[in-house]
């Protein structure tokens, strides 16, 4: 697979033309139209008149849009439109630049950093090992802007969300969107978008009458929520999670060490409307960027239907909406991984509530049912062989956890979308009790690696009609690189749940 080039042909323009004009949702996020004759840039599903022809210009990103003048639209808002998602596994240099730009896409890759958002493109080269000049250079050939314009939009529309839909100060916006001053964050604000932050939030009155902050997450059809809801409430830990109809519920800690921040967030499907609603609590609303990045992983909010389809739909018909579920805490999904092994998605779900209940920090929610927040690495990493064995942990186990609990305490693990997954995949598997299957697992939901695949899983043989983790890894080829969803459109059309997966 190759991605697109940033720039769009006349043929190309004028099909996001015709589908600008239908408002079709499969293309939001896409690509973006800017009109000439107003200076804004819109989404695909924009619900204002369509613009004539001649006087649109179309962008694959916002950043595109925002570098060449134009303004992001107030009502259709670019912020909240899916990310762009495409892959590639054979060309190095695309394989760079896509990791660049998941790095300043997550907040969660920079922990050292607190929750100020992602650090500037010098710190992106390092951390992947190339020269800054390297990175600029590949990145503007596969995204059409330089690092830093790309790394100034986020951050900007971040900004936008926050002012738009919380009742943060000015200061507090800045700091969460990743400005280093309020200053520079209000000379920025001022130069991309012609006005002020204040004058922006004027224009959209925040209702001071909700408890909390709805922010709207918006996805590509199809989706299959009930699929989605249906695997993550199986799955629902007692006192950190809670499912309803059609909703879900959780508890969440945010950040690193003393800069932790922790609250609470619900979510629910609007499947007319092509989004997830969600609730985040005050306590959270600092860190909004960072908990709508892990939101819309958990979701998978950001897939791109057409391609996986192509791939998987021929061997997977029924299977078209399934997306991969995340993972809003890295670690609880690596922690949850390691209590399933070998054991079924029940026994999973009662050990892992018990050590939600053993070692768990109690936190005060107007939800019901959600009381505990799950256990911070540093809890366990000291945990007591006793206290563990005491939950029905066999030792095997006992020594996964702490020694998983340790390296990311210790920031010697980093589970997060934009880790280096074959790094992060074998450093797992130097951890005792931790084996490719489990690695697999974790690469695919916490670390969003599309082409993981746990080749020995037992349900996913029986799935796919085979023997053996060698005949599984043979029968998985045509479907790269998007192995990850074919797993679960296997576990899917298997029709009863899988026995002796993760929870």
């Amino acid at each position: 697979m190759r991605d697109a080039p940033p720039v769009l042909d006349a043929t190309e323009s004028d099909a996001c033309y015709l589908a600008m004009k239908a408002r079709d949702a499969r293309f939001d996020g896409r690509f973006f139209t800017a009109v000439t004759s107003t200076g804004i840039y819109c989404r695909p599903v924009c619900r204002v008149t369509a613009p004539r022809r001649e006087n649109c210009r179309f962008f694959r990103h916002a950043a595109q849009a925002e570098a060449a003048g134009f303004r992001p639209c107030l009502r259709c808002r670019p912020e909240l439109a899916p990310r762009a998602a495409a892959w590639s596994i054979e060309d190095a240099s695309r394989i760079l630049a896509q990791q660049a730009a998941r790095l300043m896409d997550e907040p969660d890759a920079w922990p050292a950093e607190g929750t100020a958002g992602a650090p500037g493109a010098a710190a992106v080269a390092a951390r992947i090992g190339v020269s800054d000049r390297h990175l600029r250079r590949i990145f503007e050939a596969h995204f059409g802007v330089s690092p830093l314009q790309y790394l100034q939009t986020r951050r900007l529309l971040a900004a936008k969300q926050l002012l738009a839909d919380t009742r943060l100060p000015v200061a507090e916006v800045a700091r969460a969107s990743g400005f280093a001053s309020v200053r520079r964050f209000q000379a920025a604000f001022a130069a991309h978008y012609g006005l002020s932050p204040a004058a922006l939030r004027r224009s959209g009155p925040v209702d001071g009458s909700r408890q909390g902050t709805q922010v709207r997450l918006a996805w590509r059809p199809p989706y299959d929520a009930a699929a989605m809801h249906g695997f993550l409430a199986r799955r629902a830990l007692g006192g950190v999670e809670a499912s309803g109809d059609g909703s879900l519920a959780r508890t969440l800690r945010v950040g690193h060490g003393a800069q932790a921040r922790s609250g609470w967030l619900a979510v629910r499907f609007d499947a007319e409307g092509h989004q997830a609603l969600l609730d985040v609590s005050d306590a959270l609303a600092p860190v909004l960027p960072a908990v709508i990045s892990r939101v819309r992983a958990w979701l998978d909010l950001d897939a791109d239907p057409e391609p996986i389809n192509a791939a998987l739909h021929a061997s997977f018909p029924h299977g078209d909406g399934v997306r991969v579920p995340g993972a809003p805490d890295s670690f609880e999904l690596a922690v949850r991984a390691v209590l399933g092994q070998q054991v079924t998605v029940a026994a999973a779900r009662t050990l892992g509530t018990r050590l939600v209940a053993a070692f768990g920090e109690p936190v005060a929610t107007p939800v019901p049912g959600l009381t505990h927040l799950f256990p911070a690495p540093e809890a366990l990493a000291g945990a007591d062989g006793d206290a563990l064995g005491r939950l029905g942990i066999v030792r095997q186990r006992q020594a996964a956890l702490r020694a998983l609990a340790c390296e990311v305490a210790a920031c010697r693990l980093a589970l997060h979308p934009g880790a280096d997954v074959a790094a992060t995949c074998a450093a797992l598997k130097a951890l005792p009790g931790i084996g490719d299957w489990t690695a697999q697992y974790i690469a695919m939901r916490a670390l969003r690696w599309p082409d993981a695949f746990p080749a020995g899983d037992v349900a996913l043989q029986k799935a796919l009609g085979v023997k053996g983790a060698r005949a599984a890894e043979a029968a998985s080829q045509p479907w790269r690189p998007w192995r990850s969803y074919a797993v679960l459109r296997a576990w899917h059309a298997a029709a009863l749940p899988p026995q002796g997966l993760p929870s």
